[in-house]
């Protein structure tokens, strides 16, 4: 005959010493206590699983938090469990991850895990574009959303209001950041599927509006204006090197210093800094040199060849040239990333190789291989179409004051500059 199990009582518990050498105390119904040579003791139920029939240990708490009473009780409930063919380890993890989701997985925290990674592949301008959009539209509603919970019908209801105002293109970003951010959950594997994978559907879609641009015969026009402008030295020079350079508004607006070659006269953009996320290099014409020139006074001593006015440590708004375009009546006419719409139509129509126009852009190639091998001699062979353009904006300037022409008339009188 087996001897009977001798069960435990709360003197012998309190009474358990540590030894060299962890043990267990055994209380019978697979509750056990074991007791560690560093002094703690824990209880313990040992059970057979109900499926895989491997023997399973599951925590019940550290005593003397947890007391004899409260460990055979825990020990009645799991072994209920087990006796109904669920195995209570599995039940109670899934418990604590439900409850863990509610606390700790919400929409917002998700959204600055996914946000980490998502700003290293994009401009710091649109990076801040992402998350305000975010913490405008969306946080205040879901921010404390467990992800888990969220539907499709709950943030269609959400953004319904701004299809109604007719911000449409807000929508449609809105919608595909949110889809990212969601596929960011099931990768993470926080939720099995994306429940907003179709909602873009069910929303108006923008219109596509290009870039306003002027037409290749009002070039002289924006150049007379740019020259009678009343308009900071900064902000013309910096509207011109983006016409001069051919890039994008927070690409001009971001240049440093540092970043230009006098000698080899190139100016390198840091891969963080372009749309693409690949290094641009931009051939310096004489003419932007002399932009260089004219400026240098104000800022050579700074970081950045445009800094902002309140805070000169920093450069200026990718928004400054567009505002002082305007400011000078070309509102719907000419915005300043049209500025690149206009050289490409101007150079198109003089013959020039419309794949170096394309690199010019900084437009990638689909074969990463074929432009990185090419990237030295693309640049050589930019550089004469570059001068080109630079002279063909000098050209339409003629009459007019131009900072680019700045240096070539240092030695002739001529009246200061705004």
């Amino acid at each position: 005959m087996g001897s009977q199990a001798t069960h435990l009582s709360d003197v012998k518990v309190k009474a358990a010493k540590p030894k060299e050498k962890d043990y267990i105390l055994t209380d019978g119904n697979g509750l056990q206590m074991r007791v560690r040579s560093n002094g703690s003791r824990l209880w313990n139920f040992n059970y057979i699983h109900p499926v895989t029939k491997k023997r399973v240990n599951m925590g019940l708490g550290t005593f003397p938090e947890v007391s004899l009473a409260l460990a055979r009780k825990r020990t009645v409930e799991a072994r209920e469990l087990v006796a109904l063919g669920l195995d209570p380890k599995e039940k109670r993890d899934a418990e604590r991850n439900a409850k863990k989701a509610a606390t700790e997985h919400t929409f917002e925290n998700i959204s600055s895990a996914w946000f980490e990674l998502k700003k290293d592949s994009v401009t710091q301008a649109y990076a801040e574009d992402i998350w305000r959009s975010l913490t405008l539209h969306i946080f205040p509603d879901l921010g404390s959303t467990p992800i888990s919970t969220i539907s499709a019908p709950q943030v269609i209801n959400l953004l319904r209001p701004l299809e109604t105002k007719g911000s449409l293109e807000t929508v449609k970003r809105l919608t595909q950041r949110l889809n990212e951010i969601m596929t960011y959950g099931v990768n993470s594997g926080l939720i099995h599927a994306n429940p907003l994978s179709g909602i873009r559907s069910v929303f108006k879609k923008p219109k596509k509006k290009n870039m306003a641009a002027l037409p290749p015969d009002e070039l002289k026009e924006l150049m007379v204006a740019i020259a009678n402008a009343s308009i900071k030295r900064t902000t013309r020079c910096l509207i011109e090197w983006q016409l001069h350079t051919m890039t994008r508004p927070a690409e001009a607006a971001t240049a440093c210093w540092a970043d230009i070659d006098f000698e080899k006269r190139i100016w390198t953009i840091p891969a963080e800094r372009m749309k693409k996320r690949r290094i641009h290099i931009v051939p310096l014409t004489d003419q932007a040199l002399a932009l260089l020139g004219a400026i240098k006074p104000y800022s050579g001593h700074r970081e950045y060849v445009f800094p902002a006015d309140r805070n000169p440590r920093t450069h200026c708004n990718s928004q400054t040239a567009n505002m002082a375009l305007k400011r000078m009546g070309f509102e719907g006419r000419l915005v300043s990333h049209g500025m690149r719409s206009m050289a490409s139509t101007i150079l198109n129509e003089h013959g020039w190789d419309p794949e170096l126009i394309e690199v010019a852009l900084a437009h990638v190639d689909k074969d990463e291989v074929r432009s990185a091998y090419n990237r030295a001699d693309y640049i050589e062979r930019r550089r004469p179409m570059m001068a080109w353009w630079s002279d063909h904006i000098q050209e339409a300037a003629t009459g007019n004051l131009s900072m680019s022409a700045i240096k070539e008339n240092r030695d002739r009188k001529v009246v200061s500059i705004r």
